[in-house]
Formats: C-alpha cells, structure tokens, sequence
C-alpha cells in the first residue's frame, strides 16, 4: 500500500541524523518539519519533506490523507509492559487506599503473586484474547511497539505459557512486539523457604529450554528490596546471558537495592523503575550504554515518589519513558498520559517526554535502527494528531483524546 500525508502543520521527531538516543541537553531539542509530507511505501517511509518544495504526484498513491492544521508523530515505542495476564486487580487498589504499602499487600499473597495464580488457572487461548485486546487498546493510543514481559507464570509451565502468548501475538499484529523473560519476578510461594531451588529451577531449566526454542529476546529480574537481590540477579542475567538473552532490569523502585549498578555491570539494555535513584547510580548510568527508564504512571498508581528525571538528564544522562501497563501498578498504556505525568510530576519538558518515549525508548527496546523516528528507511508507524495549535497541547491537555489516525506497519489501523 502506497499513502501520502500532505499539508501537515508539523512533523514531529523528523530526524534526518543517524541518532540511536539524545541525551543531557540534546534531549530538549526536538526536530521538526513545518507544512511537510510524509510518502509511505509498504511499510517504510520513503519520503519526507516540505510543502513548499513540492511533494510527489498524488496519483501515485492508494490513499491521500489531508493532514492540514495537524501534527505527526512517530508511532510511540512502550519498551516496559506487561499485558499478558488474567484478571485485574481493583481489590488490591482499595486495600492502597486503606493504607496498606505495596509490599504489605504482596506479604499476604497479592500483588504479583495474585496474578500468578490467576495466570496459571487461564488457557493460552484466554490469555491471548485478552492481551490482544489491550495491544488494540494502545495502538488506538498511538503505540506501535511494545515490549511485553512474562512474569506472572512463575512456573515453567506458566512462564512458557505466556512467553507462546507474546509469540502468537507477534503474529497476529502489525505493532512490533519484544519478548521479556521475567521468571524472576518474585520468589513463589511454594519456594518461600528455599529460594535457591526457585532459583535453580530458573537457570537451569527455564532458561535453556527458552533460549532453544528462541521464545524471548530479553531476560529480566526485578532487583528492589524484598525480591531478588544482586548476587541473585547477577548470576541469573549471567546464566541468560549464555543463550543470548540481552538483560533487561526492574531497578530501584523500592529502594537503593544496587540493581542498577548490576544491570550496568552486566550490559544490561535498560534498567527500568529508579525511583531511588542519587548521585552513585547516576554515576555509574553515564559510563554505560544502558538506558534509564522511567514508569511515572506506577508512581502515580502506587503513590511512590517519582524518579528524579531533572537530575539525571541534567546530569548528562538519557531517559526513556514506559508504560509499565500491568493489572496491580500501571493498569493504563495510555502513553499520552505518561507524558503528560512525566512533565508535570518530574518536570521533564515536553520536547524531553517525546524524546523519551519515542527515539529513546525504541533504543530501550532495541529497535532504534527503524523505530523511534520520521525519516526515510524508517518502518512506517506514525499517528496524525487532531487539528492542535502545538506539540506542547499533547502533555498539556492530559484528558482529551487527541489521536485522528493511526498508521502501523504502513497500513491505516482499524484494529
């Protein structure tokens, strides 16, 4: 399919440079192309210019889309999701009102450990259903890439369960999707008193069946206070690491639990959460190629105080921004919202928040080669905003859907 959008008020994120991330100041600079085009041939961009200095020949194409008063942005990359689960969690969300903490909530049986026990009593098919649903939901968002997680089997059987899920879910998208293997997302109940044999059952069986049958292309732990400590994290991203499981790390959401140093000390892609996040772990972010990502929403939800954005792009730093859409922290991939959250409550600005949710987070998913941008080669996933007067009104005004069209993989979404 061959499609053409012309008279558009701004493209934003037109970056004609081989950027893989921006970082420190440059993360305040965002290039834009006034009263442009942008020409779709299959699903790549092959075209992007200027009104002013003449388009293609609007007979070339299949579909002709007057985008005028309009903006465009790159399709948003969610590189921290877990939507692959059964049941929601509203239960535990009127326990946080009464005041229980998260880790309260997940000492007597709920938090991840409830949505285990829901998972493991779902059918693949049940699962499917489900989380294609939510993958509908957040491409009519403006979401054309998503990373999603296991982590709530905490079984073999339950773990390779939804790891299937997100490999059927790949085939019957056109959003581009990453898998996450995240067995070690809390030490079961049935291993409570002798969590190395959990962890064996990790390293030893579902991570060699894994790796040969290519179910995941990253491995993740969740390193924080009360989960799974350093040491342990550190030889499970190692054992991954042997069948080519690029780390991936939730970190420092809880606590200064060291997680991001050992995410760094292991190459780790991104470390994700940094709530607790001061000068040592900042330090160590900006002598690697990790990128810190951040999950305002879950903050937001939990009522945690948010990762401290400010001092970390002002150190010099990159940073992404997520989603983190599951049932018991973040039940919402509405990306615009994060956005939103990310300069009102850390004081990102806005061309930081876009930045960070599209070139960076495609870097966060390892897709930043074609992902992330608006520029020829790129893979055509874009939405036209409704008729806005700036970039800056899509943080701004947080309650109002402003999305007229979505394109993903170079068709016009339709669910």
């Amino acid at each position: 399919m061959k499609i053409l959008i012309k008279n558009i008020k701004t493209i934003v994120q037109a970056n004609p440079a081989n950027n893989v991330k921006v970082s420190g100041k440059e993360m305040a600079n965002l290039p834009c192309i006034n009263d442009g085009w942008i020409s779709i041939n299959g699903d790549k961009i092959n075209g992007v210019g200027e009104m002013k200095e003449g388009m293609p020949a609007e007979s070339h194409y299949d579909h002709v889309i007057n985008a005028e008063g309009k903006f465009v942005f790159p399709a948003w990359c969610d590189s921290h999701t877990h939507i692959v689960y059964a049941g929601s969690r509203e239960g535990e969300f009127v326990d946080r009102i009464k005041g229980l903490t998260y880790e309260e909530i997940a000492k007597k049986g709920g938090g991840i450990l409830n949505s285990a026990e829901k998972l493991n009593n779902a059918s693949e098919d049940e699962l499917f259903e489900s989380a294609r649903a939510r993958l509908h939901e957040m491409a009519m968002n403006g979401t054309g890439a998503v990373e999603i997680k296991s982590g709530y089997g905490l079984s073999f059987d339950g773990e390779i369960k939804m790891l299937k899920v997100i490999q059927r879910l790949k085939h019957h998208t056109d959003m581009t999707i990453k898998a996450t293997f995240l067995g070690a997302h809390s030490i079961p109940l049935k291993y409570k008193h002798n969590r190395q044999e959990y962890i064996d059952l990790l390293i030893n069986e579902m991570l060699p069946f894994i790796g040969y049958e290519k179910l995941a292309d990253y491995c993740d732990v969740f390193c924080d206070r009360g989960f799974f400590t350093v040491g342990e994290t550190d030889a499970i991203l190692k054992a991954a690491a042997k069948f080519g499981l690029i780390p991936k790390i939730h970190a420092n959401e809880l606590d200064y639990s060291g997680g991001i140093q050992v995410g760094v000390k292991n190459n780790a892609l991104s470390v994700d959460h940094l709530e607790f996040t001061g000068d040592e772990e900042i330090k160590a972010l900006l002598n690697s190629h990790t990128m810190p990502t951040l999950l305002p929403s879950t903050a937001f939800f939990l009522g945690l105080k948010y990762a401290p954005a400010r001092n970390m792009i002002d150190a010099g730093l990159p940073v992404a921004l997520a989603s983190d859409y599951n049932p018991g922290s973040s039940p919402s991939g509405k990306m615009a919202f994060v956005l939103s959250l990310a300069c009102v409550k850390m004081k990102m600005l806005p061309e930081e928040a876009i930045n960070a949710a599209t070139i960076n987070s495609a870097y966060a998913m390892g897709i930043c080669e074609n992902h992330g941008a608006i520029k020829v080669g790129m893979r055509a996933n874009l939405f036209i905003t409704q008729a806005i007067p700036h970039y800056n009104y899509l943080p701004y005004s947080f309650g109002s859907d402003l999305i007229n069209k979505v394109i993903i993989g170079g068709k016009i979404y339709k669910g």
